[in-house]
């Protein structure tokens, strides 16, 4: 019994399905009427279609004296499905979302203790439907932003009514980011526990989806931003336009006057920066020879100021040459090593041999040294040598391995 009953609970959600469709259909013409007018016709219906259209919830009477019209469910849906975005209304409602998966969670996880599989297969298709919804309404809503974008910001004709629209789009973005920013991850990571299916429907499908809708936020909001600023120019000039034309047909008379010819130019045109004329003294011209000969000899010559002499100190040698002279102190301190492990036949510690030689080297770089050594011998010489290394793990997450000491012997 308990197996029955959903199947004839799905088979009549399937009938009453067909049946409200049927009725959509069937009247298409009428319902179209009543969504282009305010109230639809009753002309084209008799009695009984109109009772079975109130009782399907398809149309309602406000009240008694009035007619009847569209339920604003249809009329939102015949709105979606023509893309009218003067009527159509987005409404992304994450909190009551959230709370109805909240419940439907916790009866996915009695249904999953009880053992009743089929049951909870049915859960987990309703909280797929759930968040699929969720995040429908979400890409409608940013869908919608766009061709208002498209379409009413490119048709408008005044500059007001396009900025108005912005500021209305800016407002809807603010709604949305509110809207997302109440889904809290870490919240539903503890709700759905150690369950994969619902991890992966809840926590990892649903953050990809949710970054997505940020993305599109985020370039939605770029281009308003773009829009208004074109607008508030395209204002600015239509207003000086206005202005210079309301001027003219209060004094049809007027006439520019030509400002180049004029003394006193007016502050507001004479703006250009002054021009300061170029000169070159023209060499090829032989009357001007003289003239720059008596010009030249006035200049004033400079007086040579004494530079102080300093005493030479002695040459400090250069960094590179510091450097290269350490470094080749260090490898031959290492090969002392090698031929300390040679002559005596024996394994050798390369921290014992630095303690023993008192070396001033640190034990990083001399262990570093004493391996990168072994390494840049030929195979051959590297087969007369066995090079052991005392290393440990970093710690029990991490694989690192730490070399601690070196030894080194003969093969």
């Amino acid at each position: 019994m308990s197996v029955d009953h959903p199947h004839a609970l799905e088979s009549r959600l399937v009938s009453t399905g067909v049946e409200r469709l049927a009725l959509l259909g069937k009247h298409a013409e009428a319902l179209m009427a009543g969504y282009a007018r305010d109230e639809v016709p009753l002309e084209g219906l008799s009695t009984t279609a109109l009772n079975r259209l109130l009782a399907a919830r398809i149309l309602w009477r406000p009240d008694e004296q009035g007619g009847v019209k569209l339920t604003p469910k249809v009329r939102e849906l015949i709105a979606e499905m023509l893309a009218d975005e003067s009527r159509r209304h987005v409404n992304a409602d994450v909190a009551e979302t959230l709370e109805l998966l909240r419940s439907l969670v916790q009866s996915y996880r009695e249904v999953r203790d009880g053992g009743e599989y089929w049951r909870q297969e049915q859960q987990l298709l309703h909280l797929r439907q759930e968040v699929d919804d969720l995040n429908g309404r979400f890409a409608d809503a940013i869908d919608s932003l766009w061709r208002r974008l498209n379409g009413d910001f490119g048709f408008v004709s005044r500059l007001g009514d396009k900025i108005r629209e912005n500021q209305r789009a800016q407002k809807q973005i603010v709604r949305l980011l509110d809207g997302l920013a109440l889904i809290d991850f870490d919240e539903l990571i503890e709700l759905v526990g150690s369950d994969g299916a619902l991890r992966k429907l809840l926590v990892s499908g649903l953050q990809q989806q949710l970054t997505q809708h940020y993305t599109s936020l985020r370039e939605v909001q770029r281009r308003l931003v773009e829009l208004m600023a074109r607008f508030r120019q395209q204002q600015s000039r239509s207003r000086l336009v206005a202005g210079m034309a309301g001027f003219l047909r209060e004094h049809p008379g007027f006439v520019p006057g030509n400002y180049a010819r004029r003394g006193e130019v007016p502050a507001l045109v004479n703006r250009a920066a002054p021009l300061v004329a170029a000169g070159a003294a023209a060499l090829d011209h032989h009357p001007d020879s003289r003239v720059l000969g008596e010009l030249l000899h006035r200049l004033p010559r400079p007086a040579p100021r004494p530079q102080p002499v300093t005493a030479a100190g002695a040459a400090a040698p250069q960094e590179d040459t510091l450097v290269a002279a350490r470094q080749q102190a260090l490898k031959e301190d290492v090969e002392r090593f090698y031929l300390a492990v040679v002559d005596g036949g024996e394994g050798l510690s390369a921290l014992e041999f630095l303690q023993q030689g008192e070396y001033e080297w640190s034990e990083e770089i001399w262990l570093f040294q004493v391996i990168a050594e072994f390494q840049g011998l030929p195979r051959s010489e590297q087969r007369a040598f066995r090079l052991s290394q005392q290393e440990s793990q970093a710690s029990r997450y991490n694989h690192v391995r730490l070399i601690h000491d070196v030894t080194l012997q003969l093969a």
